[in-house]
């Protein structure tokens, strides 16, 4: 799920899918960049105007909507924080994954706020992203009775992980013996049950995991140093230098003032903006 959005293109998991939304099924267009919308990017952020913002509206616990059916969720709580910031308003427009930065480049919104960590060199190539606002990388995590400490100590150990992942990548080369799994919560119920003794999984996702379910019987004991984590930000056609500066900037002052982290606690039970 989440690892899909991070890595933008290479593996079908976790840190870049979820789906669903009003503007899912369109797909890739031909039409000109800024086409939904009136004004470039600056202008209207200068005019203190309505930026439209690409969401998927169904990834919890980034883009959700809760029981009442109000959109919110982490990204989409900073995207509205950023908009206070800078005076403006925002428009969100829910969209499948698979069609989101398709719609970006079509000009159908200005943003996409998705958990969206832009690590190949093809999105690179297209869009530029903000100063980020969520950071993750790989945990491990174990029982609470257990003795293994660090990435170093799972040399045959008993490691459930998805084939098809970087993390069971990551585990195989640490010489781990991968038990197969279809995905995080099978890897930590086959942990609490004896089957598995360790799982190399997102941090975000193990997160939200263990703040929706406190009592489980896991807790991470390794993450991944802070040069090997993944920023994630706000994303934009490239050409929008301008815009993206005032982006940043809120970004950064909502760091300094504390609402990323009040909003990390929220959302994870941590603040998820530092390294």
């Amino acid at each position: 799920m989440m690892l899909k959005k991070f890595v933008l293109g290479g593996i079908a998991a976790l840190v870049l899918a979820a789906c669903g939304g009003s503007e899912g099924g369109s797909g890739a267009s031909s039409a000109p960049a800024q086409s939904a919308v009136s004004g470039s990017l600056i202008e209207r952020i200068n005019n203190k105007g309505t930026v439209i913002v690409g969401t998927e509206g169904t990834y919890a616990p980034f883009t959700y909507h809760d029981k009442d059916g109000k959109l919110t969720g982490y990204d989409v709580e900073v995207t509205r924080a950023v908009a206070d910031k800078l005076g403006i308003k925002v428009e969100f427009k829910e969209t499948r994954w698979d069609s989101m930065m398709a719609g970006l480049k079509a000009g159908r919104f200005d943003v996409v706020a998705n958990q969206v960590g832009l690590t190949s060199p093809e999105r690179q190539a297209t869009f530029d992203k903000s100063e980020p606002y969520s950071w993750s990388g790989a945990v491990l995590v174990v029982r609470k009775d257990s003795n293994i400490k660090s990435i170093d100590d799972i040399k045959g150990v008993k490691t459930a992980q998805s084939l098809t992942s970087n993390y069971g990548e990551k585990a195989k080369a640490a010489g781990a013996e991968l038990v197969p799994v279809d995905g995080l919560a099978q890897s930590l119920t086959l942990i609490e049950q004896k089957r598995a003794d360790a799982t190399l999984n997102d941090e975000l996702a193990v997160l939200d995991y263990l703040k929706n379910k406190p009592d489980a019987g896991v807790k991470i004991v390794w993450s991944a140093p802070a040069d090997e984590k993944v920023g994630s930000g706000l994303i934009v056609n490239k050409g929008n230098d301008e815009a993206l500066a005032k982006f940043s900037t809120a970004i950064n002052e909502l760091k300094a003032d504390g609402t990323l982290k009040k909003l990390g606690e929220q959302f994870f039970g941590k603040d998820i903006s530092v390294k």
